[in-house]
């Protein structure tokens, strides 16, 4: 089949319906960065962007290096260094340089990186009470559309490492 011919109608179905999931999880990335951009605005939290409030969220209570978070899927690139360095020269973390390879560096939340932290935290908590209370989706629902992302989060790893 060449690429000029009309694919059959489900191969075109299935095509388009993947468009849109792409095009959906991008756009929802750039939302979800808007929504806590939003909410710093309210609470008038202007140090730091929705990137870095999402990095500080996820590393939580942990000490990583920035090479652990790169390797544990949550960012690429040189943005992630870029970053951290942002947020320890703003006081939201804590940096030490490893006693064993003096080239590595380790972070952690200082106490204003855990408070906020929590401030992320509890937008969403809010927002997952506000999805269930208007019925916008139910534990069943999002546990579904989870189940479908780690499945194709594991498709794409797996073209990455060429296997088919």
């Amino acid at each position: 089949m060449s690429l000029h011919e009309p694919l059959p109608d489900t191969r075109a179905g299935v095509l388009a319906q993947y468009l849109e999931t792409l095009a959906l999880v991008e756009r929802l990335h750039r939302l979800l960065l808007d929504v806590i951009k939003d909410e710093f605005e309210r609470l008038a939290i202007n140090e730091v962007n929705a990137v870095q409030a999402l990095l500080l969220f996820n590393i939580g209570a942990n000490e990583v290096t920035a090479g652990e978070l790169k390797s544990r899927g949550y960012y690429q690139g040189s943005n992630v260094s870029y970053n951290l360095k942002k947020l320890v020269e703003s006081g939201y973390m804590l940096h030490e340089r490893s006693e064993v390879d003096r080239r590595s560096v380790r972070v952690r939340l200082s106490p204003r990186g855990i408070d906020l932290r929590e401030a992320v935290a509890a937008l969403f908590r809010r927002q997952a009470e506000g999805i269930e209370a208007k019925s916008v989706l139910g534990l069943a629902d999002l546990g579904g559309i989870n189940a479908n992302l780690r499945r194709l989060e594991r498709y794409w790893t797996d073209q990455i490492r060429y296997i088919y």
